[in-house]
């Protein structure tokens, strides 16, 4: 499989620094403050273990922490305040412990908003910006978003997603997101793009977005994947959530070979070591 090579050098804007990616992916990992994660081993509602995680995936290798404090599927219900008092603190106390970029998962401007002013410098919505004050207050804070891609909205389920062409479907929907982003005041530096894998996709859609993950990186922006311990790999090899890892990491590694710049992950260890493998072979080919 060739490695990708993007047209110019891509630069990510994480606060105040400037992060070359254009060829090197980054480890964002995965902090969840909920009670019904889908994937139980990284449900870390405890503050506790909510930061002895934190502490383990910061020595681990990651480059970055994306806190969320709501699963994407169906769930109980989360009020705004009880969201905001599930990430915001914890944020703030990351800041404090560690010189990471802190991401907030959420689709809430007021809970982005509060969390940029406790610390976090990403906005990542899973929803594509459904919440019309969500890009101006990213704007306001400088921090960067991350433009999701989503067929219906977060904690909706969607049995049977229908699309003509998933991957021009998906292309056309993070264009928009783009503009709209540049309109709102955000520099390209300040924006990411996702394919949203799982979300309102049949597992063939998620492979197909996966396998088309070039295209995607091709149209300019820093390009996330959130593959870790998917549905789509759960079905595919039929493979229980808690099995897995080994599926994640090839995930993981032909997402990052075909120009993926940021991997979404639980297992930050077992991604880092790919990635740098990857990485030398690659430098070795060339």
């Amino acid at each position: 499989m060739p490695v990708y090579r993007p047209a110019r050098p891509l630069v990510l804007a994480l606060g105040t620094r400037r992060v070359d990616v254009t060829t090197r992916a980054l480890v964002m990992g995965i902090l969840n403050r909920t009670k019904d994660s889908f994937y139980e081993p990284a449900a870390t509602y405890d503050l506790d273990g909510f930061y002895r995680r934190a502490e383990q995936l910061v020595g681990d290798g990651a480059d970055l922490l994306d806190v969320g404090g709501v699963k994407a599927g169906p769930g109980e219900e989360v009020s705004e305040q009880e969201e905001l008092d599930r990430v915001v603190p914890v944020i703030g106390e990351l800041a404090k412990r560690f010189g990471l970029p802190l991401s907030v998962d959420t689709w809430r401007a007021s809970v982005a908003k509060a969390s940029f002013e406790a610390g976090a410098c990403v906005g990542n919505d899973i929803s594509g910006f459904s919440d019309p004050e969500y890009l101006s207050v990213a704007a306001k804070a400088k921090a960067t978003v991350v433009a999701t891609h989503i067929r219906l909205r977060p904690r909706v389920a969607d049995p049977t997603p229908h699309y003509d062409d998933v991957t021009n479907a998906v292309t056309e929907f993070l264009l928009e997101r783009r503009r709209w982003s540049r309109e709102a005041g955000l520099s390209d530096e300040q924006i990411v793009l996702d394919a949203g894998l799982d979300l309102g996709k049949t597992a063939a859609h998620s492979l197909q977005l996966l396998r088309h993950s070039d295209q995607l990186a091709a149209l300019g922006s820093p390009l996330l994947l959130s593959a870790s311990n998917k549905t789509f790999l759960g079905v595919l090899f039929e493979l229980g959530v808690t099995h897995r890892r080994e599926a994640s990491l090839a995930a993981m590694a032909i997402g990052v070979t075909l120009g993926c710049r940021i991997v979404r992950v639980h297992d930050v260890a077992g991604t880092v070591r790919v990635r740098d493998v990857l990485a030398r072979l690659s430098e070795v080919a060339t």
